[in-house]
């Protein structure tokens, strides 16, 4: 049981949170809840004693272990993935290794009744009943699985961590988290660089494998099946409910409809009351009623109702204009580097007005097959664009390519042309930039910020094929349905690289899946892909049996 005690977290001049209590058991799955800017990964950071709170204090168990996984994290070293997870267990290879050199010295000493051999016998005591409460470990082979788990193949363990994206980096890192087996694993989303079948496995280790865990994350599928519990922060409190996500939104809204009710009430009792105090002061006869009023009014403590995010995204992707019947056609297509094969034979079309996914685990040829359909890359075989085909392409790291150097407004100014120019403020408005962000510079601006930024830049020309490679990194849950649903108003044709299952469920009626050489086609939406790839699992285990 880890305990978290009066926290507050106060600087210049400004409460964050204050007076924050609550105690995470055993087999809590919690899921910590917020607006941009309420504290989350700030809480998350002081359990984890990355940072230091203004007051209160977190109380855990002497041996109990909490492994925290930042937004942001940077891994730069000479060893391997292997080397790098491996290091997970370092405190218990030393352990051990103490341990050897301990029993070592007792064989070669013959001061049986020193104090010296007394206090070595109960190192070693003490030793072996650590290593012994860890049980058998077999290193070598939970790292293994650990990191295959998470997408990684054998032909990557003996590669440096240096060769690797972020995204792997980070995937790095949480396999060393997994393998600690902490009593309390933080996560800040967490799923913001795993592949639909790595976030599956995910799910799986912490709803099976791991002992309390608290995460922040914005893919509400993946909170919905693994959290057993919701805190929210809201205007420096917390509410605690003991219900998954879902659950929690219909509660808070019944909370926040009591809330508001309570409110009105108090506001029309406080204006009855005010009404008599200015009708009869300087009434005699009602004097004493007139005072006791006043105090009462004074005395009253004012009802609030928990803040609603009300900043919202007008979003409308401009009417396109008519591509031929078939924006993308794809025939026998391949592509090679040096002696790796990424795909072949790759045959498909795309028909104008579909919405269609590209899904499979990294490395697999997703961002391989739009660079040739952007015509980036040569390729083998034909793959051949439809008349009048005009391609908006958001790539996966855009957010990242903004000049920090220039401000918001500058950004959207540098590249507007023509008409345009005259709705840059509107734009950046309906985009939840309002005139005290305009002068902001880029390189101040939250990952979100980022990443609607980037986002505006495929409205100011209009296009009729819409490439979005994980468009949804970094965008808070409201911003992303409103982004979903402008998508799905989209009367252009649309190609989404994406891991978030929600994001796609209700949107993509064509699934492209990328994996072992090849580009398989079905003609579904993705929870129905995703039942029937479940199924298929299950008979490749049965025949393996």
């Amino acid at each position: 049981m880890i305990s978290i005690d009066g926290l507050a977290v106060e600087f210049g001049g400004t409460t964050l949170f204050k007076d924050i209590s609550f105690v995470v058991n055993d087999k809590d799955r919690i899921a910590l809840m917020g607006k941009n800017g309420a504290g989350k990964s700030t809480l998350l950071k002081i359990i984890a004693g990355a940072k230091s709170p203004t007051r209160g204090k977190i109380t855990a168990p002497k041996e109990s272990v909490i492994a925290y996984l930042p937004q942001h994290l940077i891994v730069n070293n000479e060893r391997t993935v292997f080397q790098e997870a491996s290091l997970a267990f370092g405190d218990m290879q030393n352990m051990q290794h103490e341990l050897n050199e301990l029993n070592l010295e007792l064989t070669q000493r013959t001061d049986y009744e020193s104090e010296e051999y007394y206090s070595i016998i109960e190192k070693v005591s003490d030793l072996s009943e650590k290593l012994y409460s860890q049980g058998e470990v077999n290193y070598d082979a939970e790292v293994e699985k650990t990191l295959m788990g998470l997408g990684f193949e054998r032909t990557d363990f003996h590669r440096n961590t240096n060769e690797f994206s972020g995204g792997w980096r980070m995937r790095i890192e949480l396999a060393k988290i997994l393998l600690q087996n902490p009593d309390l694993i933080l996560l800040d989303e967490p799923t913001n660089h795993l592949d639909i079948e790595s976030v599956q496995w995910l799910e799986d280790f912490l709803i099976n494998g791991a002992k309390a865990v608290m995460v922040i994350s914005h893919d509400k599928m993946f909170i919905d099946n693994i959290t057993n519990r919701t805190i929210e922060l809201s205007m420096g409190k917390i509410y605690d409910y003991k219900v998954n996500y879902s659950t929690y939104l219909q509660l808070r809204k019944e909370r926040r409809d009591q809330q508001q009710k309570a409110f009105d009430e108090q506001q029309r009792f406080i204006a009855d009351n005010q009404e008599f105090i200015d009708r009869f002061r300087g009434t005699y006869s009602k004097t004493l009623q007139v005072q006791s009023r006043v105090k009462m009014l004074e005395k009253l403590v004012l009802l609030e109702v928990d803040e609603v995010d009300t900043s919202h995204l007008k979003l409308r992707f401009p009417p396109s204009p008519r591509s031929g019947s078939y924006p993308v056609t794809a025939e026998e297509v391949g592509k090679s580097y040096d002696e790796h094969l990424v795909f072949q034979n790759a045959g498909f079309s795309i028909q104008r007005g579909e919405k269609v996914a590209f899904v499979g685990k990294n490395g697999e040829g997703k961002s391989t097959m739009i660079k040739a359909i952007m015509g980036e890359i040569n390729f083998d075989g034909k793959l051949s664009l439809g008349h009048n085909t005009q391609i908006g392409y958001f790539a996966q790291n855009e957010a990242s390519l903004l000049d920090e150097s220039q401000t918001v407004f500058q950004t959207i100014d540098y590249i507007a042309k023509g008409e345009i120019r005259n709705k840059i403020k509107d734009i950046l408005g309906a985009f939840m930039f309002g005139g005290d962000d305009w002068d902001k510079p880029v390189k101040i601006l939250s990952g979100g910020e980022r990443t609607r930024l980037a986002m505006i830049k495929l409205l100011l020309e209009p296009v009729n094929l819409l490439i979005l490679d994980e468009p949804t990194n970094h965008l808070d849950l409201r911003t992303k349905d409103i982004l979903k649903q402008a998508l799905m108003d989209y009367d252009g044709t649309l190609i989404l690289v994406s891991h978030d299952r929600d994001f796609l469920d209700g949107m993509v009626s064509k699934v492209f899946e990328f994996g072992h050489k090849r580009v398989r086609e079905h003609f579904e939406g993705i929870q129905e892909f995703l039942a029937r790839k479940k199924m298929e699992h299950l008979r490749e285990l049965e025949k393996k049996s």
